[in-house]
């Protein structure tokens, strides 16, 4: 139950009220930005809340189960604040959200209303619109372990144990030529194996990306070494730009046993029947009776 300050209630009671919406966010990385949809810009817990935003929000529902409550928020992109660039590099992805109502007219005079993460933002020119997900969503997520042939765990994790900051299992370079919007030659990586970083992560420590990673769908080593990205960053990479980048794995046996020599970390089932069991039949003389005499000819 929310506890409303006395103060406000009787300002509530009294039907002439000065209220506005304000939100906080809190990125992943700890850096917090607050909007509101009064006319002048709010200041309390150590937040300036901008106005002029454009930041409006839709009906939220709340319920006494544990379903998940829904709702959305939407606002104008604003270089200073809220970029496109910064949403297109996931800067914003899960980041946390608190929804308060205010008293503009003295901000000490407020009640936290709701909290959750932001979902799926759909961007448009300078516009944006973005799902908030309520707490109960945390409850829906899949969680426990998958029977899968493949391992279940991610390299270089608590359960897969492999230190990736060996240096035999990353490398550090930077960008030749560009062959595409997301295909480069790399200089630096020449001592590695062709496909020792596919399925890696990547590291920009310079250019427009600096900061960001992204997973390497394919490493070849064939005369040139050559490096192509799952999706195209949200600045243009260009020739000269650093990287670091660690080994991948395809989560098979093989790979864990003959690159890594983590077998015994190995987290999946490898020897579990696939469809190609479940669909097939008896061949000749793979059944016989008592006799040894083949059942099927």
């Amino acid at each position: 139950m929310r506890a409303i300050p006395s103060a406000l209630q009787a300002r509530l009671d009294s039907g002439v009220t000065t209220l506005a919406q304000a939100w906080k966010l809190i990125r992943r990385d700890g850096v917090t930005a607050g909007f509101t949809d009064h006319d002048r810009d709010l200041v309390f817990d150590g937040v300036t809340f901008r106005a002029g935003t454009g930041f409006a929000a839709s009906e939220a529902s709340g319920r006494f189960d544990l379903s998940v409550d829904g709702g959305d928020i939407a606002g104008a992109l604003d270089g200073d604040s809220l970029s496109d660039a910064d949403l297109a590099a996931g800067r914003y992805d899960g980041a946390a959200l608190e929804t308060w109502l205010v008293d503009w007219s003295d901000v000490s005079l407020r009640v936290l209303t709701a909290r959750g993460r932001l979902g799926e933002v759909k961007r448009e020119g300078i516009a944006f619109v973005a799902e908030i997900r309520g707490l109960a969503d945390l409850l829906s997520q899949e969680s426990g372990r998958l029977y899968t042939a493949t391992c279940s765990a991610d390299l270089g994790d608590g359960r897969c144990r492999i230190d990736l900051a060996d240096p035999a299992r990353r490398g550090s370079g930077t960008v030749g030529a560009m062959r595409g919007t997301s295909l480069f030659t790399a200089d630096g990586l020449a001592d590695f194996a062709d496909g020792f970083f596919t399925a890696g992560r990547l590291l920009w420590t310079g250019g427009g990306n600096a900061g960001l990673s992204i997973e390497v769908k394919q490493h070849r080593a064939d005369g040139e070494v050559l490096l192509s990205l799952w999706q195209a960053m949200p600045e243009p990479i260009a020739a000269g730009d650093a990287f670091a980048v660690t080994a991948g794995c395809d989560k098979t046996l093989a790979t864990c046993r003959d690159r890594f020599a983590n077998s015994e970390n190995f987290r999946g089932f490898p020897h579990m029947p696939g469809n190609d069991f479940i669909m097939s039949y008896p061949s000749p003389g793979t059944l016989s009776d008592a006799s040894g005499a083949a059942l099927f000819d």
